[in-house]
């Protein structure tokens, strides 16, 4: 009988050290993921406020509202906003996914490509720049041109001056 309980005992702290490893290798998993998985628009936005950054010290002046989402490669998102006359704008978009080509472009509402010239995109980063010539309502098209990711989270900020 004490040696059927050392038995019984042996073969549950075998049980409990399997069930140990197995839920330790599992978190592990589950850590070494953890960027993928809890990757978010937040993470998005802020590469979209790191792409704004030399435009402030130019006397931009960035919204706290942002657009966000996720999108995946090839698709597009439209993002309506008013824009007034008088103002200078400039739209940054950002993600969180390196490998990511993103890129933003904005038209008037006649469908008519309404930003300058000196936008760019530069990987997971992307700015158009916009003097309106009108007050009006203005089309922000936000895109994934390409990424690794099923799904890659976006966020698009703005400024003005």
């Amino acid at each position: 009988s004490a040696m059927a309980s050392r038995r019984e005992t042996k073969i549950s702290m075998t049980r409990f050290a399997k069930v140990m490893f197995r839920t330790s290798s599992l978190l592990l998993v589950l850590l070494a993921l953890q960027p993928a998985i809890f990757a978010s628009v937040d993470d998005a936005q802020a590469f979209a406020l790191q792409a704004a950054e030399p435009y402030v010290k130019q006397g931009f002046q960035v919204r706290e509202d942002y657009w966000g989402g996720d999108l995946g490669s090839g698709e597009k998102k439209a993002v309506r906003q008013q824009l007034f006359k008088g103002n200078e704008y400039w739209f940054w978009l950002g993600t969180e996914v390196d490998k990511a080509k993103v890129s933003v472009h904005v038209y008037d509402s006649d469908g008519k490509l309404a930003e300058e010239s000196d936008g760019w995109e530069k990987g997971h980063f992307a700015a158009a720049h916009v003097i309106p010539k009108a007050t009006g309502s203005y089309f922000i098209i936000v895109s994934v041109e390409e990424s690794p990711e099923d799904r890659t989270h976006w966020a698009l900020v703005y400024g003005f001056r």
